[in-house]
């Protein structure tokens, strides 16, 4: 009896892998270019994390996650946050109920856009923190409590936040607790001199192809994937290779390199090592790999640590961002000796 278990996760990372290519070339007939942003952004789908993403306004990020949600067959509901909202607009509050026959009045909960598979949080900087706080908390329990009554939010549950990146003045930036709940951090930049032409050229050809996006997974599908993808063997060196690149950003550690020490006010947590090896995984099923390797770990660092390191203002003053200290923890952390 212990083998069925085995033998049906066996088989839902063969079918990720096979069904992987299929998904991706329907997604790029919509979304032209931004290879990287899309293959993460699966990645963190099937693994079940939420995202931060970061680009200007008008990169089809809406569309992205939108098409994403159709391929997968999920529900999708897009919030746009605004300095006015509250709490009760996003999970959702009891209502007095009047009975047409009998007149009789009950509260009844009408649940928020909080109650989908995918939620985009957009513009999420613009709110206050309370209501940021009822996302955020929704986030880490997959649960929201209105009333006295705890109603738990359908699996898989996945929230894509986008912050505005060009408006600062009336904004609440997220702190740097709460950024840490968010599985990877991406940004969308703009497209190619020649993709951009195409996007120009046939707009309404790609319109078309998002009409006909077709579902390739379910949500009960997805959940048996993640806890796939959670057995996923990993060597020991891989282990060590991770841990060793979440505290080479620890400036008071001694394993961060000298080069970068001065630069940085916070490091990351082990949060970071956790999402580093599942991600890794998930990245090793969808080539078919058995097992994740150190370009795994390389390849999706910077998703990682890019929302989770907080430099200081040496760091600011010399012109130093966090791509720069991500890449030099790339080459100068060594990978542990295989035992």
């Amino acid at each position: 009896m212990s083998d069925a278990p085995q033998i049906h996760e066996s088989e839902a990372l063969q079918r990720l892998a096979n069904r992987y290519a299929t998904l991706t070339e329907q997604i790029r007939k919509v979304i032209v270019g931004q290879h990287d942003v899309v293959e993460q952004l699966l990645v963190a789908f099937f693994c079940q994390g939420h995202t931060l993403i970061v680009g200007v306004p008008g990169l089809a990020k809406t569309m992205l996650i939108h098409t994403l949600a159709q391929s997968l067959h999920l529900d999708f509901k897009r919030i746009q946050f605004t300095p006015d909202m509250m709490p009760s607009d996003i999970i959702g509050a009891e209502l007095i109920h009047t009975d047409p026959n009998t007149g009789d009045r009950s509260l009844r909960f009408s649940p928020g856009p909080i109650f989908a598979n995918i939620v985009l949080a957009d513009e999420i900087n613009r709110t206050p923190p309370k209501t940021q706080a009822a996302l955020l908390e929704a986030m880490a329990e997959r649960q929201v409590s209105v009333g006295g009554v705890t109603r738990k939010l359908n699996p898989p549950f996945l929230v894509v936040a986008t912050p505005n990146p060009i408006e600062q003045e009336g904004t609440y930036p997220l702190p740097e607790a709460q950024l840490d709940r968010f599985m990877f951090g991406l940004r969308i930049g703009y497209p190619k001199p020649a993709e951009e032409r195409l996007i120009v050229s046939r707009s309404e050809e790609i319109m078309a192809n998002a009409e006909r996006v077709q579902a390739l997974f379910d949500g009960s599908e997805l959940v048996a994937l993640r806890k796939a993808i959670g057995k996923i063997p990993v060597s020991d060196h891989i282990v060590d290779y991770a841990v060793a690149l979440t505290r080479a950003t620890r400036p008071t550690d001694e394993a961060c390199p000298e080069k970068i020490r001065p630069y940085i006010a916070w490091g990351a947590g082990p949060r970071a090592g956790q999402a580093l090896l599942l991600a890794a995984r998930c990245f090793a099923a969808l080539e078919g790999a058995p097992t994740p390797n150190a370009q795994h770990i390389q390849r999706l660092l910077p998703a990682v640590l890019r929302h989770r390191l907080v430099l200081n203002y040496a760091a600011s003053a010399e012109g130093i961002d966090v791509e720069q200290i991500i890449g030099t923890l790339i080459r100068d952390v060594r990978q542990p000796a295989y035992t």
